[in-house]
């Protein structure tokens, strides 16, 4: 058992008995360009968590929280926020909850518009003594649905990912875009909703990134109280 999706409360409390450490898939549901779904930040972090989780039996997927704070997305059809408030309360109540049965407790977030609730939700519960920890994947590349996201998304469900619709967007670094999209949105910046652009994407690249994607997520568990696995060993 991986999920837990379909187990039973005496399954899973015999795994939190085992020092198990639950991972919370944390995503979006916002635009990704003419090409990639709007599920795209979630689906993400649902194959990360999944991956860790066949690879280090210590860990527990959750049923992923496919709602966030998005609204520099908003213009665009499909995509829907539940604002930095929200994001940040659902984080705190979640921990609250979940903390006390799993030793640890590791949000597993593919969003970047989440950092802001993300990280003040994890000082709170921080504050609280409640064992909880945020984890982001450390992607080089462009900023939304260009070729890093599309990689990943070949990888994962290539089936929903329309290459003939892909486009180039607005290609700045985030530091020239920031305040922008932070003032005005990302329409604003892209008529096409992408920042960045998703041509040389490959399924190849994308198992590349997912791959070391997942490696540091087991890192992180293991460094929080997961026992290692028999014939996996982290370096670094």
């Amino acid at each position: 058992m991986t999920r837990l999706d379909g187990a039973s409360w005496p399954d899973v409390s015999r795994r939190a008995e085992d020092g198990e450490i639950l991972l919370v898939p944390l995503g979006a549901t916002e635009q990704h360009g003419p090409h990639l779904p709007v599920t795209t930040d979630t689906d993400i972090a649902e194959a990360i968590a999944g991956g860790a989780a066949a690879r280090h039996g210590d860990l527990l997927v959750a049923p992923s929280l496919a709602y966030g704070s998005s609204g520099e997305h908003q213009g665009f059809a499909g995509t829907i926020s539940i604002g930095q408030e929200a994001t940040e309360h659902v984080l705190v109540e979640l921990g609250r909850s979940a903390g006390n049965d799993f030793v640890h407790v590791i949000v597993v977030s593919a969003h970047g518009g989440n950092a802001v609730p993300l990280d003040r939700a994890m000082e709170r519960l921080a504050d609280e003594g409640q064992p909880v920890t945020a984890w982001s994947p450390a992607w080089r590349g462009d900023l939304h649905a260009g070729r890093t996201e599309t990689s990943l998304m070949l990888a994962i469900a290539p089936d929903r990912v329309a290459m003939d619709r892909a486009e180039a967007g607005d290609p700045r670094p985030i530091s020239a875009l920031l305040p922008i999209l932070r003032d005005r949105g990302v329409r604003s910046v892209s008529e096409n909703g992408v920042l960045g652009d998703p041509a040389g994407a490959t399924a190849d690249e994308g198992r590349r990134l997912l791959e070391a994607a997942i490696d540091d997520l087991v890192g992180t568990a293991l460094r929080l109280g997961g026992r290692p696995a028999v014939g996996f060993g982290v370096t670094g």
